[in-house]
């Protein structure tokens, strides 16, 4: 009789097991479950969390939501609810290549370095659209291969002012040729399997006041100039995500638009995937959700507190919020997180430099040649090369387009790469210059731009003597530019005194001997070159 008794009670907890075990794995699955029965099986506030990211990092301070450190340096993720099998993706800046950090915790023995690609008005000179598809395709693997999901950019701003700090991560002036382009990028990102956000939607044209500008344009400007290399692009490429600007647009904010995210982007456009924001960008997480703004970056407590509230007080029918979160799952099906891509933190960084060095070439621009001064001729085999940025050369510019590279190449390095030789008097003056400048300057903050370094004044008695010494002079003109700033006219799109005077005394002194001057401009963003 004990025995059955026994036997009676441990089939009985058996049951009770195999019961709790069904009901635990009865939850649906995304990508096994059908996409409504997967957003009715989230609570409120899983809702709440998913239209807002789980934070980020201040500069290795106090943390803004609930950060994912899946890829350190990179700008977001999305957040994750693991018992209906939705994981979190992760985002990373990059309109000229994938900013992450160079390296983790303690360890040195590995790096992650990324490929610095020319930023996108060069790719934009060389007018070739399967040339950037390919630039896209390198940058592609070095996302995948580093973990990240979706890629922010490319940028598509138009260059309304030669100003705008920001112009670099632009292509173009041009609406059709910034869409064409846009189309081509993200067609080759996004053939590696990972996503693009195209940015900043729209009409995000200035740093200057860039979080409260309203941007007044008439319906016609808008549509033919500010939002048709978006159309182009966003048609034409079929990128994953789109980032809503900073901006305001004739009263709203881009983000809280419903005309721009609704009407135009969704059904006049037909674009399918989701809109998150720039980060922290727009007030109102209500009416972003009401706009069509998916996702809300990097997101905050209180914006996932205020939008489950609105909810529950009736301000936001549930409906929107399940509208935007299957748009937001869409495209987390696609992600390599959810197909559990293992991931090698080892891209094709050699190839991938190449591609880079092939395009640079293909988009420089000669702007004039007069007697043939380029190429340099085989026999001119010593050259003076004046100007900072001949040593301290611009890769690209700052903020959230800047790359941390493994290593840039000067232009006195590649020269003597080349098998030229470089004067070594002017070589050892501008590399104590520079050193002992850098040196004075005050520390930078994050993203900010630091200051320029002053023209080093080279004597007239040295140009002459160079004159004599070399066949031919080289003079490097620079200028940077970044995020939350705006450039200046003076010594910036003006050349400065310095600068005259070196490029005029130089150029005197080399021409009464016959010999050739080349300027060249290591810039983002244009200058003024007639005086």
């Amino acid at each position: 009789m004990r025995i059955v008794n026994v036997f009676l009670a441990i089939s009985f907890m058996l049951f009770l097991n195999f019961s709790r075990g069904n009901c635990q794995n009865a939850a649906p699955q995304l990508g096994k479950s059908s996409m409504k029965e997967v957003i009715a099986a989230m609570t409120l506030e899983e809702k709440s969390k998913l239209v807002a990211g789980t934070g980020m990092r201040f500069g290795g301070g106090p943390t803004v939501g609930e950060v994912d450190n899946k890829v350190p340096g990179s700008a977001g993720a999305t957040y994750p609810i693991p018992r209906l099998g939705i994981p979190a993706i992760v985002v990373a800046d990059g309109p000229a290549g994938i900013r992450i950090s160079p390296f983790r915790g303690k360890d040195s023995t590995q790096t992650y370095y990324c490929t610095a690609f020319p930023v996108a008005t060069l790719l934009a000179s060389t007018w070739d659209t399967e040339l950037v598809k390919k630039v896209g395709e390198a940058m592609g693997n070095e996302v995948l291969e580093y973990g990240v999901d979706v890629i922010l950019g490319p940028g598509l701003n138009i260059h309304r002012n030669p100003l705008g700090g920001r112009n670099f991560e632009y292509f173009s002036e041009d609406p059709y040729l910034t869409g064409k382009l846009t189309a081509a990028i993200v067609k080759g990102i996004q053939s590696k399997g990972v996503g693009t956000s195209v940015k900043h939607f729209a009409a995000n044209n200035q740093e200057t006041n860039r979080n409260t500008i309203n941007t007044i344009a008439s319906e016609r400007a808008l549509r033919e100039i500010y939002l048709e290399g978006f159309r182009v692009g966003i048609q034409e490429g079929e990128p994953w995500t789109v980032m809503s600007s900073y901006n305001k647009i004739n009263g709203p904010y881009t983000s809280e638009n419903k005309e721009l995210l609704t009407n135009i982007l969704r059904d006049e456009w037909k674009y399918n995937g989701f809109v998150m924001t720039d980060w922290f960008g727009g007030k109102d997480p209500i009416a972003q959700m009401i706009a069509g703004n998916d996702l809300l970056m990097p997101g905050t407590p209180n914006q996932s507190k205020a939008i489950l509230e609105a909810v529950q007080n009736g301000k936001l029918d549930v409906a929107i919020l399940d509208r935007n979160i299957e748009k937001i799952l869409n495209i987390i099906l696609k992600s390599p997180s959810f197909k559990n891509y293992k991931y090698s933190n080892k891209p094709n960084l050699k190839a991938n430099a190449e591609t880079a060095r092939m395009v640079a070439a293909e988009g420089m621009i000669l702007l004039k040649n007069d007697g043939k001064a380029l190429p340099i001729a085989v026999n001119a085999k010593n050259i003076a090369a004046f100007g900072n940025t001949s040593y301290d050369i611009v890769t690209g510019g700052t903020g959230s387009g800047d790359v941390n590279e493994a290593y840039s190449i000067s232009m006195v390095t590649g020269l003597t790469n080349a098998g030229y030789k470089v004067d070594g008097e002017i070589e050892k003056l501008y590399n104590d210059f520079i050193k002992a400048e850098v040196a004075k300057r005050p520390r930078q903050r994050g993203f900010m731009l630091p200051p320029p370094l002053p023209q080093m004044v080279v004597s007239g008695e040295l140009i002459a003597k160079k004159a004599k010494e070399t066949d031919l002079a080289l003079i490097t003109i620079g200028r940077n530019s970044g995020e939350f700033a705006d450039r200046k006219l003076e010594n910036d799109f003006y050349l400065n005194d310095t600068e005259k005077d070196l490029i005029k005394n130089v150029s005197t002194a080399f021409r009464a001997l016959g010999k050739k001057v080349v300027i060249v401009l290591n810039i983002g963003g244009v200058i003024e070159v007639n005086s």
